[in-house]
Order: C-alpha cells, then structure tokens, then sequence
C-alpha cells in the first residue's frame, strides 16, 4: 500500500490490452484484475476492439465480476487516425484516474500506452512516481513480418523499454529471445509465468475418446489429432496439414481437429481440402467445452513460427495429453527443454524428447510427422511424458501464484514491504 503521513491507500494499477479476444493474454489480464482489486491494490481494466473473427471473452470477464474501460479505437490493426484517438484517450484517462502503475499488456497496448505513460509523467504534478510495467505475452519481433518491418519494430520496442520500469515475460526463453533482439538487457527482464484456472483440465480421464469426436465426425478408432487457438499466420497450420498428409500416406488413419477461428479461417479449409484426403480435417471453430475438447485427441499440436507460453500446451498437459510443439520462444521452458537458438538446435527433419513432451524444428512437417508416429507407436513413453507435464503445469501455472508473484514486483518497485 502506499503510505502518506499516517494515511494508507491501495495502490491504483491501470490495467491496458488492446483487445480480449480468446486466448491466454485475454484471460490473463481477467483473472488478475478480479483478484487485485481488494486488500492493496484497486485495478481498472482497459480494452480494446475485437475484430469479429476473433471472438471474445467478455463473458469470462462478467462472470467474474470485471468491469471494463472501453477504447473503441485501440485494436489490433495500425490505423493512424484511430491510434492517434487511443493514445490521447489512454493519456486522458492517466490524467483523470492518477494510477500508481501502468502496466500494458500485448504489443499495440504497449505501443500506445507506455508513450501516454511518459507524457503523462512528464506533464502532470506528481506523475513522475508512477512506475510502468509491460508484458510480452509473445512477440510480433520475428516471424510476423518482413525483415525491414521486424526491424522497425525492434528499434520501437528498444525505445520504449528506455521509459519502462520493468519488462515481463512469461518464461526464461521468451526473456531471452527478447534480450536477444535487442530490445533490453536480461537485468531489465523478470520472468513471471502464466496463471491459470486448471482444475476442470486436470479433472480430464487419461485415454482418448468422448462427446468431442461425435461432435465433429473423427471415429473413435483413429489417430485424432489436434491444434487449439486463433487462425492467423504466426501459428503455421500449413506444416500441420502436410504432415498429417505424411502420416496418412504413411498407412495411419489419422484425422486433424482445427480448434479456434480468426483471419485465415476460409484460407485454412480451402488449404486442407486441397492437402488431405476428404473426411480427414475437421473445423470446429471457436469452443467453450476445452476440457472435452481435449479428451477427444489423441496428440495436441503447436507448430508456432514464435510464442511466448502457449495456454493450449498448458491446457493439454493438465489434461494429460500427448503434446509436439516447435523450439520457439517460451515452448522449451514449458516442456523442459531450453531451446538452442531459434529451431532448439534441430536438425531439419528431426525431432527430439524433452521432458514434457516432443520438440520439432519449425516449418517442418517431416520432423513433426515423425514425431506424431512416436506418440502413436510409444504410448508409454507419451505417457510418461504427459503425466510428467500434468505435475509441472499444476504446481507452475496457478493463478493465485500470478497473483503472489505480480503483487511482490509491484510493492517491491514502489519500495514498500511485500503484503
């Protein structure tokens, strides 16, 4: 808390992503304005515009009684004149709500929040003492877009960071990649991991099967596998497709589940249409029953040009599923593999076993079709693997340890004892 004289208040964070569309950073910011918004700290939330294709999770938000401040203008796209808008809304707000801490979550609610941060410190008595926290959930530095492109997002982010309290990432790996590039030293860098709701996944029966495959047309006898979150560029289905095509062509009857939605959706089904043989892709767009979700596959793909901690992989180990994952970003951390440089150090068309689960090169669908052969052919192995990665996410990846672990950073910048 923040003390004056004798008089004791909360501290005030102001709370900033660019939208909550369905995903980790949406439920992320969700579950820590819920539970720091009593006892030291108040938290105002601040969003956002989803574009329709992302979904959102506005209803998670009410069901937990977070109510939020909403930003028509800030979304995920680059509009001059609409950021323009968000910036000097997001500075009015500062000047009006007076918080203790900023903290900005995503790459566009950085962008724009940390410069209406600086301003608002410069030009407003008693401003200076803010402190300003961002997270990098990911990154868009590499593999999003072109070389010149990154390279000017690189030179962005180095310049904000210059005015940011503290950087976050959500694992060892991610605070790497972005020292790495660049943009701070590690010293500027605290790693604190994702917090999550786990227990309706944990409740998941080990074995594959149920109401999920029915739903979507997978027979119960096949090698269903699948890949959870929003349908854009960075996620690279592409490698998926071909290396469901390998197995196939392989002799295993394998059926791919497509779970989320977003910009590349018509794309996609036009893509494995032409990839794979009929009847073996299956869309089932944006779905609120995870848990069931889950227990329908027999393996849980992530084949990620860049991540930060994926949830779908956190979420498919506490249900104890089989996962393959690139060696990109956060992803060794969480399967208990620190990568090599970008690709872990694999060679093309190979694949390794790492703790929790298997490791593959991006953009490799031999590598990963082998993989996926593993976890067909060693059930045991996987097994072990998975009951391996449902022990490390259950005891890492718990909200209240978000909690714990935020409230310690913030109190430990504004100097005041920790609880």
């Amino acid at each position: 808390m923040v003390h004056s004289g004798q008089e004791k208040r909360p501290l005030k964070i102001l709370r900033v992503i660019a939208r909550l569309n369905i995903g980790g950073p949406a439920r992320h910011v969700i579950y820590l304005t819920q539970r720091m918004n009593e006892g030291p700290f108040r938290t105002i939330l601040v969003k956002g515009a989803e574009a329709e294709a992302e979904g959102t999770m506005e209803d998670l938000a009410e069901k937990r009684g977070v109510r939020c401040a909403y930003l028509p203008e800030l979304g995920r796209e680059i509009r001059a004149a609409d950021d323009w808008v968000a910036f000097w809304k997001l500075f009015r707000l500062l000047r009006k709500e007076r918080p203790d801490i900023l903290h900005t979550h995503t790459a566009k609610a950085g962008a724009l929040g940390r410069p209406a941060g600086w301003l608002y410190r410069w030009t407003t008595p008693g401003g200076r003492r803010m402190k300003v926290f961002h997270t990098f959930h990911g990154h868009v530095l590499r593999g999003y877009f072109g070389p010149l492109k990154s390279l000017v997002f690189r030179w962005m982010e180095r310049v904000l960071a210059r005015f940011t309290t503290r950087l976050i990432t959500l694992s060892e790996g991610l605070r790497d990649e972005i020292a790495g590039l660049g943009v701070a030293p590690a010293g500027k860098i605290t790693v604190v991991p994702l917090g999550l709701e786990l227990a309706e996944f944990a409740a998941v029966e080990e074995g594959a099967g149920g109401d999920f495959r029915d739903s979507v047309g997978i027979p119960h006898g096949a090698f269903a596998v699948g890949i959870v979150g929003r349908l854009v560029p960075v996620k690279d289905h592409e490698t998926l497709f071909e290396a469901v095509k390998l197995l196939i062509e392989g002799g295993l009857d394998a059926h791919l589940a497509v779970v989320g939605d977003g910009e590349r959706r018509e794309e996609l089904e036009g893509l494995a249409k032409d990839i794979l043989p009929a009847g073996r892709s299956h869309f089932a767009g944006w779905r609120f029953d995870l848990p069931g979700v889950y227990r329908g596959l027999d393996a849980v793909v992530l084949c990620s040009l860049n991540e930060g901690t994926p949830v779908s992989l956190i979420e498919a180990l506490a249900a104890s599923r089989p996962v393959v994952a690139t060696a990109v970003g956060g992803v060794g951390d969480l399967l208990g593999r620190r990568g090599k440089g970008e690709g872990g150090g694999l060679p093309a068309g190979g694949w390794e076993a790492a703790e929790r689960g298997l490791m593959i090169p991006p953009r490799d669908p031999a590598a990963l079709a082998e993989a996926l052969r593993s976890v067909r052919d060693d059930p045991e192995g996987a097994r072990i693997r998975s009951r391996a990665g449902k022990r490390y996410v259950e005891a890492r990846f718990g909200v209240e340890r978000l909690v714990a672990d935020l409230s310690a950073l913030y109190q430990e910048d504004w100097g005041l004892p920790d609880g």
